[in-house]
């Protein structure tokens, strides 16, 4: 799914929008059993409480593509006959009114917790009419042929308030305000089936992880029983590994700084043209820059074998995933730390002065010294 279509259905979200009448869920207790279900009708809250009750849902399509929202496939087999695709469907067709399935769904995520505490789970189906829309991007509500059934899952962890001293204007002044249990934004989730070129995709799902650290592979592989997706940071730091040690001593400031730019370019073209397809590289992409580099023919074949073992011959990342576009950073030892604009890595290289090693940073104008203005001359 991209960007453009997470946001479509985000918007839904809303008291006087979506199709969502009741929402079910079940309070898990610390050591894994249902203390409580309910099935709460949106009608039967308030408008603050039914829109608070959304925005939780509401976040598990958030964030951004390919580190906290990613795309899950399932294999032809898997849609023909699987446990875990059958379960899903049963879920959606029966607009979550089937118990069995709903608890076997209960079931599943309680069994591959990784998380302590207490949480909630919340289930909710939704029937979208979906709006045609011209090549102009122009919507014709009037014009759609296609309802888009689908049912997202949040999993929140519930979090103890501390005892404190409140203020009340009227009767008594101070008082001791009471330990509470608060609900937490969604720290898993999920959309099924995926609402890619907006119409029904049997085959995909969304999968949603507030943390870029966490694989969390026991509840993936219990939900869509598939390789979790390598999370974000993980793929950030296997990148860095893997230019390093397929490198080796052509692993040079000049190397990694062209490698750098390039990506760094890559998502600043794709930020401008607005295009909501998220961008990918492959490994061609990162071949070409370290052949132009004059990395040597033995080198680049090593950092293409290991690439494929690492992340697979025929992966598309995402290139924010491999560096951090907001800064180029350079450090020496544990007393010197530089940050540098991304894409003007170029004020900064490296010498040998003398026998020493030296990084360089040119001096533009408006050089100053914690906070004070200081003359170079």
């Amino acid at each position: 799914m991209n960007d453009r279509e997470v946001a479509e259905l985000r918007r839904r979200l809303r008291p006087n929008q979506c199709n969502i009448t009741h929402v079910r869920g079940c309070y898990v207790g610390e050591s894994g059993e249902i203390l409580s279900e309910f099935d709460q009708s949106l009608g039967l809250l308030g408008e603050e409480e039914s829109e608070h009750l959304l925005s939780v849902l509401r976040k598990t399509l958030s964030g951004k593509s390919g580190r906290n929202l990613m795309d899950i496939t399932f294999s032809t087999r898997q849609v023909a006959d699987s446990d875990e695709h059958r379960l899903l469907m049963r879920l959606r067709e029966s607009a979550l009114q089937d118990d069995e399935s709903v608890h076997a769904l209960y079931q599943k995520v309680i069994d591959a917790a990784e998380w302590e505490g207490s949480y909630l789970i919340l289930l909710a189906h939704d029937r979208y009419d979906v709006p045609w829309r011209g090549k102009d991007g122009r919507r014709q509500d009037d014009a759609g042929d296609q309802v888009f059934s689908y049912l997202l899952c949040a999993v929140c962890p519930i979090k103890l308030t501390r005892p404190a001293l409140s203020y009340q204007m009227q009767e008594q002044p101070f008082y001791l305000r009471r330990v509470d249990w608060l609900v937490s934004p969604p720290a898993l989730g999920f959309l099924f089936p995926a609402f890619d070129e907006r119409s029904t995709n049997l085959y995909g799902a969304l999968y949603y992880s507030k943390s870029t650290t966490e694989a969390y592979e026991a509840f993936v592989d219990a939900v869509f029983h598939t390789q979790p997706p390598m999370p974000a940071d993980a793929q950030r730091e296997t990148f860095q590994n893997l230019l390093a040690q397929s490198l080796d001593d052509e692993c040079r400031y000049g190397v990694v700084q062209a490698v750098n730019d390039e990506l760094c370019t890559l998502i600043e073209d794709h930020r401008a043209s607005r295009d909501p397809e998220p961008l990918a590289v492959s490994k061609e992409t990162v071949r070409h820059v370290l052949e132009n580099c004059g990395v040597s023919e033995q080198h680049v074949a090593t950092f293409s074998v290991q690439f494929d073992e690492q992340f697979g011959a025929e992966a598309q990342l995402r290139p924010d995933n491999l560096v951090d576009s907001r800064q180029f950073r350079v450090r020496s030892g544990e007393d010197v730390v530089i940050q540098v604009n991304p894409l003007r890595s170029d004020l900064v290289e490296t010498r040998i002065i003398d026998g020493r090693k030296y990084i360089l940073v040119r001096a533009e104008d408006g050089v100053s010294v914690n906070g004070v203005d200081v003359d170079i001359s």
